[in-house]
């Protein structure tokens, strides 16, 4: 007797050593990214008669969540509720966790809401699963009754408010949370700050981020706290501020990692900032990521929208195996550029190699042909979404209303829209805006006001498209309205294209001594586009003085550009005083001014032909020529 007992004793500790001994091996293999291993070795210790412990589901349950496989989640759930640690708070926690990473929020929620007992850990799993797919008001719900039971809020708890504030954008929550985080005393947790520094950025909200930034104890910063601050100057293409910020990180002893390189590519998208770009290419490559395959898809992007496409192409050619991603940036840079014979020729190759172009490579070559006026191809471009199914994407719907709008073919924009089911903000925008490019201002502001009685919000892009048609229309009392409305209804702050808007129009109108003033008013230091705007209007409207003055600050802002030499040339010339246009003639030798001729660019039989001003170098220009003449004496009889 004493014999049995001893030996039933033995089974047991070895069983459950021979459990524990599987634990190790499925979570190890879920560690090291071998999740569909994890799954067979569970199926293993099934099948040898072991009965799995509360170590062995959440293991198992982490790896259907890598795998994102309702299916097997569903078969798991099924063996947790067969087992005895169905009310297990570790494991029905591990089982909403495993639903919420595979976005079947229905089924976590059913588990979540049937559990004995929750910890936070559990309300922070639905939390972060109704905060990462969008849901504000259900993450507040939980939040507040996660307070009604007495459950502390952690570090993840705020993270996931957080979240979830920045999915819509919302300041107000955003601050709100931040509140919260330092009542609670998880301002000094630098997970927590680096997230706030990251939402605030993405925001907009800069000022902010870096105050953030700048409360984080320098022992506890980590290149995350500087790769978050990086990330939000790149996204709104803030270059100088994105490389200070880097400076500052390299002295204080940081060593910068991919994160970093490809923030810091992606703020250089001017001409202007190609050293910096080419700088923070050098420092790719010391610190050893100028062969990953992200970085050379991020360079070929900075180098095209930089104005290098040569040095954007060198890296293509050079690549060893090129993505979908590689392919799409190098025609998007041949597109931006207006080289739309290029960006086909690679497009073909692309389709030949068996590399399948997406939505982002169509709309790359849609927005070409707007750009170019190529409407041929454009409409190949819109039947060969048809053909492969991608003018089902609203995406790629947006994108073809905006390239027939510029290229003049509106109706089609308008058809078009018309016949999306579900219009986005961008598709009404898009159209608004086609409208005032295509002289239809009245069809501009009606469906705008449309767009409103819909009960669509208008963001800062839909205010500018119809400040530009009412500019254009000469609708200055419209144009009020809608700054206005802007202003004081949608509490959006006007930038300094809708002051633009608003300063041309007073212009257009005559209101010449009031525009002046409403620019020498803005919040915002004038540029020469502004300024150049009202020059225009004191030419149509023979205003010399204000015209002097607005030409005095040009000078000074572009000493270089010859626009408003000539501009203000051709006003001093119409009034005739001749001594005045030589003044400005002898200006602009002192400075060196030069004024670039003009250039045209037409599509025949889709390929590009650029013409400049005297331009006698075309292959068939003696046939140009002769035809134009016999145009010009048609016109003439």
């Amino acid at each position: 007797m004493v014999v049995s007992t001893a030996t039933q004793s033995f089974n047991r500790f070895s069983n459950i050593w021979t459990v524990a001994r599987w634990n190790f091996s499925i979570r190890e293999s879920v560690n090291q990214g071998y999740a569909h291993k994890a799954l067979l070795l569970f199926r293993e210790m099934k099948q040898n008669g072991l009965e799995p412990n509360n170590l062995t589901f959440p293991s198992v349950a982490k790896a259907c969540s890598k795998l994102l496989n309702v299916k097997y989640c569903q078969i798991v759930h099924t063996h947790v509720v067969k087992s005895g640690f169905r009310s297990d708070l570790f494991v029905q926690t591990s089982v909403v966790d495993m639903y919420v990473k595979c976005s079947q929020l229905g089924f976590a929620y059913n588990v979540f809401a049937r559990m004995p007992h929750r910890d936070v850990a559990s309300w922070n799993s639905m939390i972060l699963g109704f905060a990462q797919l969008g849901f504000v008001d259900r993450v507040v719900d939980l939040f507040h009754e996660m307070g009604i039971e007495g459950i502390r809020a952690d570090s993840v708890t705020v993270i996931g408010l957080t979240q979830s504030a920045l999915s819509v954008k919302d300041l107000r929550m955003m601050k709100s949370v931040h509140s919260l985080g330092i009542k609670i005393g998880l301002e000094i947790d630098v997970s927590v700050s680096n997230t706030w520094i990251a939402a605030y950025a993405k925001c907009g909200e800069l000022g902010l981020a870096e105050t953030v930034f700048d409360g984080i104890d320098k022992d506890l910063m980590t290149v995350v706290s500087w790769n978050s601050l990086i990330a939000g100057y790149a996204l709104f293409e803030q270059c100088p501020k994105a490389i200070g910020f880097f400076k500052k990180m390299i002295h204080g002893g940081f060593r910068a990692d991919l994160s970093t390189i490809l923030s810091l590519l992606s703020s250089c998208l001017q001409p202007e900032v190609l050293f910096h770009g080419k700088l923070i290419h050098c420092h790719g490559i010391q610190v050893g990521c100028d062969s990953d395959i992200q970085v050379i898809n991020t360079l070929i992007s900075m180098y095209s929208k930089c104005g290098d496409i040569g040095s954007a192409r060198y890296l293509f050619d050079n690549m060893l195996a090129k993505t979908r991603v590689s392919w799409t940036a190098m025609i998007a840079g041949y597109s931006e550029k207006g080289d739309l014979d290029e960006a086909m020729t690679l497009f073909s190759e692309m389709e030949a190699v068996g590399e399948k172009p997406d939505l982002v490579t169509v709309v790359s070559l849609l927005s070409g042909c707007g750009q170019t006026g190529a409407l041929e191809l454009g409409k190949w471009i819109d039947d060969y979404s048809i053909t492969n199914g991608l003018k089902d994407n609203l995406i790629v719907c947006n994108a073809l209303i905006d390239m027939y709008a510029k290229c003049g073919n509106i109706d089609n924009a308008r058809e078009l829209f018309y016949a999306i089911p579900e219009k986005s903000l961008v598709s009404w925008t898009t159209l608004i805006a086609g409208y005032a490019l295509n002289g239809e201002f009245k069809e501009a502001l009606d469906l705008f006001f449309q767009m409103i009685e819909s009960r669509l919000k208008p963001n800062h892009v839909t205010f500018l498209a119809v400040l530009q048609a009412c500019n254009h229309g000469g609708f200055l009392e419209k144009g009020w309205e809608c700054f206005n409305l802007m202003t004081k209804v949608f509490k959006i702050n006007p930038g300094l294209d809708h002051y633009s808007c608003m300063a041309n129009l007073l212009g257009r109108m005559g209101r010449l001594k009031e525009a002046f003033e409403f620019i020498q008013n803005m919040p915002f230091k004038p540029d020469a586009g502004i300024w150049g705007g009202l020059l225009s209007s004191c030419k149509i409207h023979r205003n010399i003085v204000i015209a002097e003055c607005v030409a005095y600050r040009l000078f000074e802002l572009d000493p270089q550009t010859a626009g408003p030499y000539v501009e203000m040339a051709n006003i001093y010339a119409s009034a005739g005083k001749w001594d005045r246009v030589a003044e400005i003639r002898t200006m602009m030798k002192c400075n060196k001014v030069r004024k670039s001729p003009g250039k045209s660019i037409v599509q025949v039989n889709g390929k590009t032909h650029e013409f400049t001003v005297e331009d006698r170098f075309h292959p068939e220009g003696f046939l140009i020529y002769e035809t134009l003449e016999n145009l010009a004496l048609h016109m003439k009889e």
